[in-house]
């Protein structure tokens, strides 16, 4: 969603890199650029002023002309900034002291409130709560048969005494909810409401009864991020009218340019809570301002990406596989295949490179990421048998078309995964010798780096031109370079990006 935004922050810093001083002209122009990329990616007006004169105020200041690098200076205030005007902090739910804590979930129609109601019980369950869902929109037509499919999918009780479809009290379910959730022992009740194509007296009365009835601990306001300024229309009336606790972006996987997250915390004065990625109802995470500043800025988010590692990756396996890496066993196809299948746990591979850092001037090559992938190369090896997974060498031109065959690929798809596992077994020797993934520091508990021995030039022998290299072959003793190809980029994610 941020993307094009992004690429304009991220061009105007570059114009700044290797500038010893910079004048308030550069500053003047910065800012310029900045207020630009906000509007164009639809950021509402007051937010643009406030953010741009904050940074402008800042930027003049001694913090930029007193600093040693004043571009990451600068690009430290940007980051600072946007983490305000994102929320600040991480705005967690809050229970109640006495269950069920009671989820009241309301928006305009088409916002995603259903599938979110879903998502939320998902999430909830992996923490240990029993949600449960209740069918308070019985306006929209087949809205209450929706939820009980979507609950059905999140393995989660729904209480949908009536059929909807214009049938039906909503204040009378919710009752009725409230209690049924104490006497089944649900400690969170997440209500689904129903919405309107626009927000109209009829919607905010019938909000509003409901909501008194409920006596939420928590008023989520479920906006699509992909509405622009309508979005921020939206919160403002809901805040004014029925009063909220915190917001959820939906859609926040598309192609829109993000002025509404950007713009509903500063202008609702709430948080944002949840955020849905994806169509899958495990497509959904709490709202880190931080992180989500640091991937517009294209500073990565390693930390979402480690916390999803940890909630999808078979611990036991990944332990396993490290001990075999740390003794220098051989790496074979098995566990290449197997590596392939934890990172297929962890989602979309589009999703998991982009939050590596830096990956801006890789944008084209994350975007033709081919998802199936993943698929081609299991088939591939399930076709071999295990002596060849074991043992790659003997995969000779016979057997590699017999391959082909059995898993419906061609020769060349054979040849293409063998290149590729020859790369990833080289990278697994380097890092058994040397502690190191190429290119990045070494791995607490492993060797350092070993040395290897060359021979000194003789006379009229030809001298490298690189000055380091040069002392080393004079002295005898020459460091391996390690060898880093796509940024640094570990290589269970460099298969993807050809």
């Amino acid at each position: 969603m941020f993307a094009s935004l992004s690429d304009r922050l991220s061009a105007t810093f570059k114009q700044l890199r290797g500038k010893g001083r910079l004048t308030e002209t550069d500053i003047d122009e910065t800012v310029r650029e900045i207020r630009i990329a906000l509007l164009d990616a639809d950021v509402a007006l007051p937010v643009v002023r406030e953010f741009c004169a904050r940074i402008k105020e800042r930027a003049l200041g001694s913090e930029v002309s007193a600093a040693l690098n004043p571009a990451q200076q600068i690009i430290k205030i940007v980051n600072e900034e946007l983490i305000g005007i994102l929320g600040g902090e991480t705005r967690r739910l809050k229970l109640a002291k006495n269950p069920p804590t009671v989820i009241l979930l309301a928006g305009l129609q088409g916002a995603g409130k259903t599938t979110l109601a879903g998502k939320l019980a998902v999430h909830l369950r992996a923490q240990g709560h029993q949600p449960m869902l209740v069918a308070a929109d019985l306006q929209r037509p087949n809205a209450v048969d929706q939820l009980k499919i979507v609950g059905q999918q999140a393995n989660t009780v729904v209480f949908a005494p009536e059929p909807g479809n214009g049938v039906g009290d909503p204040v009378k379910v919710t009752r009725e909810a409230m209690k049924f959730a104490k006497d089944k022992q649900h400690d969170i009740v997440i209500v689904d409401t129903a919405g309107r194509l626009a927000i109209d007296s009829e919607l905010m009365d019938q909000l509003a009864k409901v909501k008194a009835e409920a006596k939420p601990d928590e008023t989520l306001l479920v906006i699509d991020a992909m509405t622009g300024q309508d979005a921020i229309n939206t919160a403002e009336t809901f805040a004014r009218d029925i009063g909220i606790d915190a917001v959820v972006l939906t859609k926040l996987d598309g192609d829109a340019r993000g002025g509404a997250a950007l713009s509903v915390a500063t202008i609702t004065g709430k948080p944002i809570m949840f955020a849905s990625t994806g169509e899958k109802l495990t497509d959904f995470e709490i709202f880190h301002p931080d992180r989500m500043a640091s991937r517009i800025l294209d500073l990565g988010d390693l930390l979402t990406l480690i916390e999803q590692a940890e909630q999808n990756l078979d611990k036991e396996q990944t332990e396993k596989f490290a001990k075999k890496v740390k003794a220098g066993e051989d790496f074979t196809l098995t566990d290449f295949m197997q590596q392939m299948q934890q990172l297929r746990k962890m989602g979309s591979m589009t999703k998991m490179l982009g939050m590596l850092p830096g990956m801006a001037d890789m944008k084209k090559q994350i975007e033709n990421v081919d998802e199936k992938e993943i698929d081609r190369v299991e088939a591939i090896i399930s076709s071999m048998t295990p002596t060849e997974r074991e043992n790659p060498k003997l995969l000779n031109g016979s057997r590699r078309a017999r391959i082909a065959s059995g898993s419906g690929m061609q020769v060349s798809d054979v040849n293409s995964l063998m290149d590729r596992f020859v790369l990833a077994q080289k990278m697994m020797k380097q890092m058994a010798a040397g502690g190191s993934i190429p290119g990045m520091p070494p791995m607490p508990g492993m060797r350092a780096p070993q040395q290897k021995k060359v021979q000194k030039p003789g006379k009229g022998a030809k001298k490298s031109g690189n000055p380091a290299k040069r002392a080393g072959q004079e002295s005898g003793i020459e460091l391996e370079a390690p060898s880093t190809t796509l940024s640094e980029i570990p290589s269970a994610f460099r298969d993807f990006l050809k």
